[in-house]
């Protein structure tokens, strides 16, 4: 990825306000391989400011989307300034699965750290969809937070 798109991803990411978080310090092979637990590993994290080992979580590369298209993530780096770019942390609520496809619902928090500023975010609630895999992310995309009715409209 040329670094002047990364910089404007990362500050979209920003201006969004977007959530991240992780758990207090297991590393991903610490973590159950179950798409929730690494979910809530990988938030704890994030909300203690530990960037780096939130970054550590993603597979390389992996696909983030966050208010842009997908981006790839192809090295550690880039998982790193992902990371950064979540202003908020995330104590993670509940998710639910369909597939390969987890989706957890998140109450955002300030975080330490570098990137850190929740600001008016904090207290909201946010959705990211994931793929999980090997414990690993594989994909992390945030989602609406009011999901559209599936169904017939009567």
């Amino acid at each position: 990825m040329k670094r002047a798109t990364l910089l404007v991803f990362l500050g979209l990411a920003i201006s969004i306000g977007a959530c991240g978080g992780s758990d207090g310090g297991r590393s991903p092979k610490a973590a159950a391989d179950s798409p929730p637990e690494v979910i809530r590993a990988w938030s704890d994290t994030l909300r203690a400011g530990k960037v780096d080992q939130a970054a550590s979580y993603f597979e390389i590369p992996s696909v983030v989307e966050n208010g842009t298209g997908p981006v790839t993530l192809r090295s550690r780096v880039e998982a790193r300034g992902f990371n950064v770019a979540l202003p908020c942390g995330a104590k993670l609520l509940r998710t639910s699965s369909a597939g390969k496809f987890t989706t957890a619902v998140f109450r955002l928090t300030d975080r330490p750290g570098p990137g850190g500023g929740c600001g008016s975010g904090a207290g909201s609630t946010a959705r990211t969809t994931f793929v999980i895999a090997e414990g690993k992310i594989k994909q992390w995309r945030r989602v609406s937070d009011r999901p559209r009715p599936t169904g017939p409209i009567v």
